[in-house]
């Protein structure tokens, strides 16, 4: 399983969406409650978020590798989740 580091703000109204999913995600599939995220919250973090290459919030990066980045709907949280399990998923260019 790969690991997920999610980039937030606390009252960014998408970033409560994403942990919204994220949460609705888990208690759906267990599979996703083994899923590893860490929680980066940029304002209390700067110097972990400027070495990283974005520009909105939420960003997912996958083992390093930005995944999703902006407003998200529940399914591409759910491709970020499938692609920490390394399931069958298509990955996207952000």
């Amino acid at each position: 399983m790969k690991n997920i580091e999610m980039f937030y703000l606390k009252d960014c109204p998408y970033c409560i969406k994403a942990i919204r999913y994220i949460n609705e995600l888990q208690n759906f599939d267990n599979n996703y409650k083994n899923v590893n995220i860490t929680m980066i919250e940029e304002s209390e973090q700067k110097e972990l978020a400027n070495s990283r290459d974005y520009y909105y919030v939420p960003t997912f990066y996958v083992d390093g590798k930005k995944i999703f980045e902006g407003a998200p709907l529940k399914a591409d949280i759910q491709n970020v989740l499938d692609i920490a399990l390394e399931k069958d998923t298509v990955e996207r260019s952000v």
